[in-house]
């Protein structure tokens, strides 16, 4: 799942020589080569999305940002946000980014790369295909739509907590 286009595909296969996991593991890292380029630009569109869980005990609000109300509407940034959400509805991270993760935290933890696989959103594998990281489906999103996306914040609400 590289959300690229067939152009993009066939490209990589041949830089690849025909090996499809190695042209994955390119797509991505131009996925991720293109959404540094754009992360500059302003992201002042975007939507709101939730979910909630089977037996309405796990609950879901998250905002994703990007440039154009076009993108927004878009089908594959609206599957994005809700493969977000259901993410976050199964793994619980506390932060979006490394970088949001204070230093007093990381003080009493024994390593620190063990914490964001776990408590960052970014740094988690996707629960929907273990194969991908969260950042490489950003990056392969933001290549897709040609657009800065930035997951801006969410919350997770479970009965009980």
């Amino acid at each position: 799942m590289t959300c690229a286009s067939v152009a993009h595909c066939k490209k990589a296969l041949e830089e690849a020589k025909g090996d499809i996991k190695q042209a994955a593991i390119l797509l991505r890292k131009q996925g991720l080569e293109i959404a540094a380029k754009k992360q500059s630009r302003a992201a002042k569109e975007g939507r709101i999305d939730s979910y909630i869980h089977h037996g309405n005990k796990i609950g879901v609000l998250l905002e994703v940002n990007c440039e154009s109300d076009f993108v927004a509407r878009n089908e594959d940034f609206m599957n994005f946000t809700r493969d977000l959400a259901m993410q976050i509805a199964a793994t619980s991270p506390e932060y979006i980014k490394k970088e949001d993760v204070p230093e007093e935290v990381l003080k009493h933890e024994k390593s620190k790369e063990d914490y964001y696989k776990n408590n960052c959103l970014l740094e988690q594998v996707f629960v929907k295909d273990p194969g991908l990281m969260i950042k490489d489906y950003l990056g392969s999103i933001v290549a897709k739509m040609g657009e800065n996306i930035v997951i801006r914040r969410f919350i997770r609400y479970k009965i009980g907590e």
